[in-house]
């Protein structure tokens, strides 16, 4: 058992097979995949995010090549998106009406795709690995913001639960998000996954001097949200505004049902007296709330009546169409003003595939119950402002509020409120609404805005300009939530300048790629 000087020695028969030493980096990265899927709602927790990436980055230290490491990447990105989304195989048996296996097929090839991000990040940075040392291990961060930058952007963009959103509930750390949007937030985490490598696999004289970095680094960042949520200047400023958000709870099966379109209308109308009978000065209803086009339909005459009757300004989402030059469809937000007339429209842009539109709808030959019952939409153009009185608020249409530049360029255009309408009863009970409502939350802290979400059957709420939520509702549940928020013009410097942060790391990856690849020639 024991060699010379004490050594310890493996007898053969427990020694590790060729196989399993090629197999244990695997175990790495799939171990960081179930990770970085607990580090997300509904049944994860923050502090997972930390250690994520850990096991992942040290598997690639050690790779041979960068497509070992783009394997290793998959790896972790099939485990981590399969673990995130399980949510969408249900939504296409229950409303696409497919059966599981071609639901599960289905959902996995999204998973498959947005795998193919983290295959990038594992290629890229065994690369730069085996070029710069253990030295790449200090930029891990920008390299992972450059291919999250790649998933926020190429086919129409997939950004769910990008890595800083994991933070969204530790809120001295969120508060990064005003400087340097949900991408500053997720380099800090990679950046703390980085350091904790280091520790484990860097050279020994050089631990002290990552641990001194890293805990400065977390501890400046600390500091910095802690000063900005004790200020609470955001909570002063501005000029207040009662704000009703109506949860109408109307079933997904019940919403196109002609028999329920009577009582789905006096719901809303019923909800948003009391509202208003408590003060509200703009109603909030959720994503096609109507259960007709209001510009078309009769009943369009009832919700006119309704700003009339009770003088008060409502948003609230419906199906818009147009005949020339060609027939299009279009998911909308209008709002009215209390003499019941259109004050503006606005047409949502990033529409939802399988649900608003079928991307590459030819291939998908094996999912026809699905294809065939999905209506292509079209998407609007420009984010338009909506004006509510002399104010101006702007209106994300349900995942539109996971695009952090199309929010950002809403307030560029003077939008003083965030609002965003939806309808999450596609989604049951499963953890996408709970992650949905994380996203919301930070676009509140980016922008330094108020934030209220109308959503059909929850989570509907109100968030601070701080990412407090100050009220929300229950999922499944007809309730309405009456609170005052503040109309904002103040730009954070997040809203100032935008994503440089990501841009700059795509730039910096980009040039530290094309540096390592001459070297290797």
């Amino acid at each position: 058992m024991f060699g010379h000087r004490g050594q310890f020695l493996v007898p053969p028969l427990l020694s590790f097979s060729p196989t399993v030493r090629r197999s244990s980096p695997f175990f790495g990265a799939a171990l960081s995949g179930a990770l970085l899927a607990f580090s997300f709602p509904p049944h994860g927790h923050p502090a997972t995010a930390w250690v994520a990436l850990t096991p992942l980055l040290i598997a690639l230290f050690g790779a041979r090549s960068s497509t070992v490491g783009f394997a290793l990447g998959v790896t972790t990105g099939v485990v981590h998106f399969a673990g995130l989304l399980p949510w969408l195989t249900t939504v296409m048996m229950e409303f696409g009406g497919l059966p599981l296996p071609a639901g599960v097929a289905l959902n996995g090839l999204l998973v498959a795709y947005l795998a193919l991000f983290p295959g990038a990040f594992g290629a890229i940075f065994v690369l730069l690995c085996r070029r710069y040392g253990e030295s790449a291990l200090w930029i891990a961060g920008p390299v992972w913001l450059s291919t999250e930058l790649g998933r926020l952007w190429l086919l129409g963009g997939f950004p769910w639960e990008l890595l800083g959103y994991s933070q969204t509930a530790v809120l001295p750390i969120a508060q990064l998000a005003s400087l340097f949007g949900v991408h500053g937030v997720t380099v800090l985490v990679v950046f703390v996954n980085g350091v904790l490598t280091l520790l484990a696999v860097g050279q020994t004289g050089r631990r002290g001097m990552a641990l001194t970095v890293g805990v400065a680094v977390l501890v400046a960042v600390v500091l910095f949200g802690t000063w900005r949520l004790s200020d609470e200047q955001l909570l002063r400023a501005g000029t207040p505004l009662r704000v009703g958000l109506v949860q109408g709870n109307v079933p997904q099966e019940d919403k196109w049902d002609p028999a329920h379109r009577v009582s789905i209308v006096q719901r809303y109308l019923e909800l948003s007296r009391r509202s208003a009978a408590a003060g509200a000065e703009l109603v909030v209803w959720p994503e096609s709330a109507t259960p007709f086009s209001f510009e078309t339909h009769s009943d369009g005459g009832l919700v006119r009546g309704l700003t009339r009757e009770t003088g008060i300004h409502l948003l609230f989402g419906s199906t818009r169409f147009e005949s020339y030059p060609t027939r299009r469809m279009f998911n909308a937000a209008f709002v009215l003003n209390p003499d019941g007339e259109t004050a503006a429209i606005y047409d949502k842009i990033h529409l939802v595939p399988f649900g608003e539109y079928v991307p590459f709808r030819s291939l998908l030959f094996f999912a026809a119950p699905l294809v065939d019952t999905v209506a292509d939409l079209t998407p609007g153009v420009d984010p338009v402002t909506l004006p509510v009185g002399s104010h101006l608020v702007s209106a994300a249409i349900c995942y539109e509020i996971i695009y952090p530049s199309l929010v950002r360029e809403s307030v560029r255009e003077g939008s003083q409120l965030l609002t965003t309408i939806t309808n999450d009863a596609w989604y049951g009970r499963s953890g996408a609404p709970h992650q949905h409502f994380q996203q919301a939350r930070m676009r509140a802290i980016e922008q330094g805005r108020y934030l209220v979400r109308a959503a059909n059957t929850g989570i509907s709420g109100v968030v601070d300009p701080y990412g407090r939520v100050v009220a929300r509702s229950a999922l499944f549940e007809t309730t309405t939530i009456n609170q005052e928020v503040r109309l904002l013009a103040e730009l954070t410097v997040y809203g100032k300048i935008g994503d440089i942060l990501a841009y700059a790391s795509a730039l910096a990856t980009l040039g530290l790629v094309f540096l390592a690849w001459r070297a290797k020639r």
